[in-house]
């Protein structure tokens, strides 16, 4: 989407040493603003009620698409879903009620919609299955670079500008691709180009944000074991204390 709770271009969060606060990837150097960590801890906010009403409607947006296929009332709650992506983010703003959380449900809700119109694409035959094999098998190998980070003590990476381009275009392929499927004639040769352009940019965008994400992770990998090597090898060379 358009908009979001927290930061969208700081690729790094503070970790538990001398890496805390850096910035890695192509912002670094850039001023920022506040990182996701640097936001307060708050639940109770308007913004976060709507990216809650968000998530609530991923279900709701599954079943019109595979149970009674109705799929305009389906469009209808994507459309929902995108002017509250774009309230909660405006609203935070204006309010001054960023928070943490905000900032992990606002991505969560967009990844979650994604994924779950793919799932729902693939039993219509609405999009080829390697489509839906590389857009799913991203989100794979995020949630590994995830655990990576976790393990070196850092939390989840910003979003990028890149993500958001990439799902802005997608969630808009979305809905056409719907139209596309069940078009004919005159509307279908309207509607098809759009929808497939939309997919094009969005997928090649959502694949080119999962790789920066995975560099971005490696540099900080990197990074904290030039430090340990450097620590231990000033460790080494360092005098003994004579004994008392």
């Amino acid at each position: 989407m358009t908009s979001s709770q927290g930061s969208s271009a700081v690729p790094a969060s503070p970790g538990p040493g001398s890496m805390a606060g850096a910035v890695v990837g192509p912002d670094a150097g850039v001023g920022r603003v506040p990182d996701r960590n640097e936001l307060p801890d708050r639940v109770w906010t308007v913004p976060n009620a709507l990216s809650v009403l968000r998530l609530l409607g991923v279900p709701l947006f599954l079943w019109l698409l595979l149970g009674p296929h109705e799929d305009g009332w389906a469009v209808v709650v994507l459309m929902v879903s995108g002017v509250t992506d774009w309230a909660d983010g405006k609203l935070a703003r204006v309010l001054g009620q960023s928070s943490r959380l905000g900032a992990l449900l606002d991505p969560a809700a967009d990844r979650l919609y994604i994924v779950a119109t793919l799932v729902a694409f693939v039993f219509r035959d609405v999009v080829p299955l390697w489509v839906v094999a590389v857009l799913v098998g991203r989100e794979v190998v995020l949630g590994l670079m995830l655990l990576v980070l976790r393990s070196h003590g850092y939390e989840p990476l910003q979003v990028h500008y890149l993500g958001k381009a990439a799902t802005f275009n997608l969630l808009y392929a979305f809905p056409l691709l719907l139209l596309a499927d069940d078009a004919t004639g005159a509307w279908l040769a309207w509607v098809q180009p759009f929808a497939y352009a939309f997919t094009i940019w969005g997928g090649v965008l959502y694949v080119l944000a999962g790789v920066l994400y995975v560099v971005q992770v490696a540099g900080i990998v990197r990074a904290e074991r030039a430090l340990s090597r450097g620590t231990a090898r000033s460790g080494a060379g360092a005098p003994a204390h004579p004994a008392p």
